[in-house]
């Protein structure tokens, strides 16, 4: 549960990768997010209910 003011977004929320980090790891490429959701460097990401979402990363434009 989440005792952040305002609260952080829920694992179902579009927006869930605007919550608070709890646990960041950043020597091996992930952090854990308040609202339990494991969100990787790539942009991939674990959903509490173990699904798992591709990274999602902006394609980088041709100048």
């Amino acid at each position: 549960m989440c005792t952040h003011t305002p609260k952080c977004p829920s694992a179902d929320s579009p927006d869930r990768e605007a919550a608070a980090v709890v646990a960041g790891h950043p020597e091996q490429g992930w952090s854990l997010l308040c609202n339990a959701v494991v969100l990787f460097e790539d942009t991939g990401e674990l959903l509490p209910d173990g699904q798992v979402v591709a990274p999602h990363r902006p394609l980088a434009v041709a100048a």
